[in-house]
């Protein structure tokens, strides 16, 4: 996870291609990665799915669908999304905070 102040300030290149890079770990690897963060099953109750829930989140890279600008949706905040704000499990981000405003 970035050690930035503005975590939702736009990634430099380089944290871009690190959060590319620990994708391509394999699951042992990112479970030790520095940037993982636990997953509570405890709060992930609402997640109604057949599926395995995630052990760990990782930081997302993704390009944003509307503007293309190169965005990483950070492990904490897939946290919150996910345990906090209740979200479905299987969202993941597709809009830089920007174009989710408009």
């Amino acid at each position: 996870m970035s050690k930035r102040s503005d975590r939702h300030a736009e990634p430099t290149l380089e944290e871009y291609q690190k959060a590319v890079r620990a994708l391509s770990l394999s699951p042992q690897e990112q479970r030790k990665h520095p940037g993982a963060v636990k997953a509570d099953h405890r709060k992930l109750g609402h997640v109604n799915t057949y599926g395995e829930l995630p052990e760990y989140y990782i930081d997302q890279p993704f390009e944003c669908i509307d503007c293309g600008r190169r965005q990483i949706w950070r492990a904490a905040s897939q946290k919150q999304y996910y345990e906090e704000r209740k979200g479905h499990i299987h969202a993941k981000a597709v809009r830089c905070r920007p174009c989710r405003r408009k």
